[in-house]
């Protein structure tokens, strides 16, 4: 399949992702799900070939278009709409650097109708991300909104990325010691830069703001500990960096805060946290630390109830990058807030994180009300990879991850999730390669050129992770969701699994009785280096090489997505999280 072809296949894979099934959609309006007035968003510059027909309620009206909380990489665009009563309209994007005379392809966005999920509510909106941007760059935008029922027209705007935080240039010095600490934190104006001199540093507040462009900058120099908690509430604009910190870092409320090149260790009489807001915040810019946790990794460790302790990094709120950072020895390595109806999880960047030890979750992006972005991580040794329980009607995005050695479910889609999208994502675990025991529907998702390698299984924390099938995913809505290419894999003796209410013994079944037509069947040969089956999960292991080996049966076995594998080499994209010949991301400090 050509280029082209493959990404008419991908247009239709997102309409046939939002039309249909998944009950339980009402009309009702946006709640806390929705962009809050504090977002940052450009209105529309011109609106062109605008149309109509007598589609009834079946055509779609154009609501605003908005791009709210852009981070430094990444971008989301958000298109309301009403009417289109049966799901059927779609949104094609392309974008360019402002001036730029070369437009190009983004991936569709997401239709999202209306619906609610455990408390929260969304209304109609078309949504979904232009990932990769430059920073501090400006982007014109063209989307074009079509529904063969009627109506539709194309839209165009600009969106701005943020820079990425730093301190003033030539920023004034106060340096402070233990004693002289607090005294000169009182008498801090924008722009300062607090340098601590060496000794030990009780807990200690910071109660003044900076401005943007003037952050107050707090930063450590050899031989200066921190023990016990830097406080940091309702504050913005403050930039802590080089710490060695013995406690944690608690911003509560406060915006654009920075928390770089760092190490912290977690201790129990601070809840075993390292970074953590337990309310809204926004563009909160966590990077290049390392933080480690007190948590050992046992059976007895092992999932929600099990004896851990701590969040490494947890957010609340819109707009925040979290990358780059080692975490390790934690319940979650890196979560959002949970159940918390006023924090707008919106626009959040997790990215190029290594991530060890994780008792719970890897990434917990629970309760994203759309546009969160879990990309680029390396996770080794959790019991759950990734978590979205669940996905606000999305979309969630889980792109580029490797997982090695997961106890119990690489993605725990749960609490009736919707609008998850996983994509290009290797894991190789114990038990079923891709198993989604949630009780409750998945719907709206589109999984595509993932690569799963599991085996025979056993109980872990108490929850079984399967017998080696392939695919466990009863759950699947598969009349709203969509789900191919992927490459399978498995060392129990029969390649076997279900989708829906489809079971299947055999590759041949598999691609004949369920959505995945054009899946693989692959193994751990496929590897350019030597891959041992985590048979223990319980063992600790050192972060392992999943890219792919020349030759192997994944590559050029994938789905074309404009703006997620573009530049390709070969006749189609390479199954699994790396083009093959691909270097490493950088996972964890630069």
């Amino acid at each position: 399949m050509n280029a082209r072809l493959l990404f008419v296949a991908l247009a239709t894979l997102a309409v046939a992702a939002c039309g249909g099934g998944g009950g339980g959609d009402g009309g009702s309006s946006s709640t806390s799900s929705s962009s809050s007035s504090g977002s940052t968003s450009s209105s529309t510059s011109s609106s062109s070939t605008s149309s109509s027909s007598g589609g009834g309620g079946n055509a779609v009206s154009a609501g605003a278009l908005s791009t709210p909380y852009p981070t430094i990489e990444n971008a989301a665009i958000v298109w309301a709409y009403g009417g289109d009563a049966n799901a059927n309209s779609v949104v094609t994007l392309r974008y360019r650097k402002s001036g730029d005379p070369t437009w190009k392809t983004g991936m569709p966005l997401r239709n999202v109708p209306a619906g609610s999920t455990e408390g929260f509510t969304w209304s109609n909106r078309h949504a979904g991300s232009i990932f990769d941007l430059e920073p501090a760059t400006t982007y014109e935008i063209e989307a074009t909104l079509a529904d063969p029922d009627g109506g539709g027209e194309t839209r165009t705007t600009t969106v701005t990325t943020r820079a990425v935080p730093t301190p003033m240039a030539g920023a004034p010095v106060k340096n402070a010691t233990p004693s002289t600490l607090a005294t000169v934190l009182a008498g801090a104006s924008p722009g300062d830069k607090i340098v601590l001199g060496g000794g030990t540093y009780g807990s200690f507040s910071i109660g003044v703001s900076g401005q943007a462009g003037k952050p107050i900058v707090i930063s450590g120099q050899a031989g200066a500990t921190v023990e016990g908690e830097i406080s940091i509430f309702s504050r913005s604009h403050i930039y802590l960096e080089n710490l060695d910190l013995t406690g944690r870092i608690r911003f509560n409320g406060s915006d654009n805060i920075s928390v770089v090149r760092s190490t912290i260790r977690a201790s129990a009489s601070r809840e075993g946290h390292g970074i953590i807001t337990y309310t809204r915040a926004e563009n909160a810019y966590i990077a290049d630390n390392v933080i480690t946790g007190t948590t050992t990794w046992n059976d007895a460790a092992l999932g929600a109830s099990g004896n851990n302790l701590g969040e490494g990094i947890l957010v609340a709120g819109p707009g925040h990058v979290v990358m780059n950072n080692r975490v390790s020895g934690f319940r979650d390595c890196i979560s959002l807030i949970e159940d918390v109806e006023d924090s707008d999880q919106i626009g959040i960047d997790i990215v190029n994180n290594d991530l060890r030890q994780c008792a719970d979750d890897a990434i917990e992006a629970d309760f994203c009300a759309h546009n969160c972005r879990v990309m680029r991580n390396r996770a080794t040794d959790s019991f759950v990879a990734f978590s979205s329980q669940p996905g606000l009607g999305g979309p969630t995005y889980f792109i580029r991850n490797a997982a090695y050695n997961v106890a119990h479910v690489a993605f725990k889609l749960y609490r009736t999730s919707y609008g998850d999208v996983v994509l290009h994502n290797t894991i190789v675990k114990n038990g079923d390669g891709f198993g989604v025991y949630s009780g409750t529907p998945v719907r709206r998702a589109t999984i595509a050129n993932n690569l799963f390698i599991g085996g025979p299984g056993g109980t872990y924390g108490g929850y079984s992770n399967g017998s080696g099938r392939v695919i466990d995913f009863t759950y699947l809505d598969t009349a709203s969701s969509t789900i191919d290419y992927q490459a399978y894999g498995t060392l129990a003796a029969t390649f076997s699994g279900k989708i829906g209410s489809a079971t299947f013994i055999g590759l041949a079944q598999l691609n004949a009785v369920t959505p995945e037509v054009h899946s693989i069947q692959t193994d751990l040969s496929a590897f350019a280096v030597s891959v041992s089956y985590p048979s223990d999960p319980l063992v600790i292991n050192t972060p392992v090489d999943l890219r792919l080996k020349s030759g192997a049966a994944p590559i050029d076995k994938g789905l074309a997505i404009p703006n997620i594998n573009d530049g390709y080499a070969g006749s189609a994209p390479d199954v699994g999280a790396y083009e093959a010949g691909a270097t490493l991301p950088t996972y964890g400090p630069r």
